[in-house]
């Protein structure tokens, strides 16, 4: 009887041991399947630099008011009338990117000229060459407050500098009577950018700010919808809209209340 007892709890424990032997090597592929996807979800996660380099052209248009000395003037140039008398320009923007941390830049630097007969009897001045420049210089830190596959969303907060000349020569000029002047200042912006995936290749990006709020220029605001088309692995080409008002007040009764805005096409290469 003790003996028969004995054969049956050895049984017993054989079957368990079986059992549990089973069990371990089915759950084996498993787990490693789970540590194999985790390790590969810690291999993929982004935690490199990035930077993209975006150089573009803005076909753009302006309206609004400016003046000096208290004297004011609408004005109106359409893209064709920009174009036409455009001197030199260079824009573009650039982005850095560290995990969720962010830091872009755009510039936007243009010169026009106009010449025109514009006689003046009382200083004997048959025309008049006018020469105007124009700066823009926006620089941002952001954080990526969302980051999934489907859309992204950063917030940002940065500086835009704004720098105006223009340079009046007369011909003939009596005793050198050319003028100069000059206006600059800065304006605090707070805005954001969402990105929403299109299939694999494309994306849209919708961007804005907003500042000024009688600190410096009594408002100064941007948006732009831009869609973006990959084309190469570190290529993008881009098109889109973009919108920039300013309504500055300076010194010598200075007013510069302007819209500037029209379709923009680009390209980025992004490094990596």
């Amino acid at each position: 009887m003790n003996s028969l007892r004995k054969h049956l709890m050895l049984n017993a424990m054989l079957s368990l041991l079986c059992c549990l032997a089973v069990r371990a090597q089915e759950s084996s592929p498993a787990t490693q399947t789970q540590s194999s996807s985790s390790s590969s979800a810690h291999a993929n996660a982004d935690t490199g630099s990035h930077f993209a380099l975006s150089p573009y052209l803005w076909f753009a248009g302006a309206h609004g008011t400016v003046g000096s000395f208290g004297r004011d003037v609408s004005m109106h140039a359409s893209p064709t009338d920009m174009l036409s008398h455009l001197n030199f320009g260079l824009m573009g923007a650039a982005e850095f990117r560290r995990k969720r941390f962010l830091l872009n830049g755009d510039l936007l630097w243009i010169r026009l000229s106009e010449s025109r007969a514009l006689p003046i009897p009382s200083v004997n001045t048959v025309s008049a060459d006018v020469r105007v420049g124009q700066l823009v210089w926006t620089s941002k830190i952001g954080y990526r407050v969302i980051d999934r596959k489907k859309v992204k969303a950063d917030a940002n907060v940065g500086v835009r500098f704004w720098d105006l000349g223009q340079k009046l020569n007369l011909n003939p000029s009596f005793l050198g009577r050319n003028f100069t002047a000059s206006q600059n200042w800065a304006d605090i912006v707070i805005g954001g950018r969402v990105q929403l995936p299109v299939g694999e290749k494309a994306v849209v990006d919708l961007l804005g700010d907003v500042g000024g709020w009688n600190a410096t220029a009594k408002l100064d605001y941007q948006f732009a919808a831009l869609l973006g088309y990959k084309i190469h692995p570190k290529w993008r080409l881009v098109a889109g809209y973009r919108y920039l008002f300013v309504n500055y007040h300076g010194g010598n009764a200075f007013i510069y209340s302007v819209v500037t805005s029209g379709a923009l096409i680009g390209a980025t290469y992004t490094f990596r």
